[in-house]
């Protein structure tokens, strides 16, 4: 599972986006983010996440955190 960090976050909307390690960014919906069962981000946060592939290529579709 690639790691990376939080680099946006918008609580409203529950979407943002992650770098990876390689410093690749990654959006993410408010679906990944619901079914990861958190209630909140910060920027910077380490995350742990699953991508899936389809039609527009990957996707991020699971979160998971590193650290507090």
């Amino acid at each position: 599972m690639p790691q990376g960090t939080v680099k946006h976050f918008d609580a409203t909307t529950s979407t943002g986006s992650l770098l990876d390690d390689g410093l690749k960014e990654h959006p993410f919906d408010r679906e990944a983010f619901v079914a990861s069962g958190l209630r909140e981000l910060r920027i910077g946060q380490r995350i742990r996440f699953e991508l899936e592939n389809d039609a527009d290529g990957p996707r991020v579709s699971h979160l998971n955190i590193v650290s507090l």
